[in-house]
């Protein structure tokens, strides 16, 4: 029996969303979480080496980066998705990582089919150290609305 979700990829208005809420940067900066980033939201892993980059490099990454949270959304995941609901998953995931989806009371009430449950625990990811971002906020109401 294959995965519920194996076939679904992030759609371009997916796509769109991340990019909106990372924006692009040529250069690197530091996220609010403190991480070196580049491009749409790119943290910078050891190794890897940027000066600037253009936009299309940037959407490269992004492609690449969305690859690995799509997978975990897929793997962590146990019923099926509509490609929007998946979609913000994979935008969730991006933002705050593999790890987080995996030991969350949301990804527990998403596999429980809880969706009011699921919307209610995926708007209290708002917060980068200890502080709660207007950017942030606005982000899980745009996921939670996929929802």
């Amino acid at each position: 029996m294959s995965a519920p979700n194996a076939l679904l990829r992030t759609s371009d208005a997916g796509i769109a969303l991340v990019k909106r809420f990372e924006s692009f940067c040529a250069t690197v900066y530091r996220c609010p979480a403190g991480k070196p980033t580049i491009g749409y939201g790119h943290v910078i892993l050891p190794g890897e080496q940027f000066g600037t980059i253009t936009e299309a490099e940037a959407v490269e990454l992004l492609r690449r980066d969305l690859a690995i949270a799509e997978a975990a959304v897929r793997r962590l995941i146990t019923i099926p998705l509509s490609q929007s609901q998946f979609d913000a998953l994979v935008s969730f995931t991006f933002n705050v990582g593999e790890g987080a989806l995996e030991k969350s009371t949301l990804r527990l009430r998403i596999n429980q089919g809880n969706w009011t449950l699921a919307k209610r625990e995926l708007l209290r990811w708002v917060y980068a150290d200890g502080k709660k971002l207007k950017g942030l906020a606005a982000r899980r109401e745009e996921e939670a609305k996929a929802f």
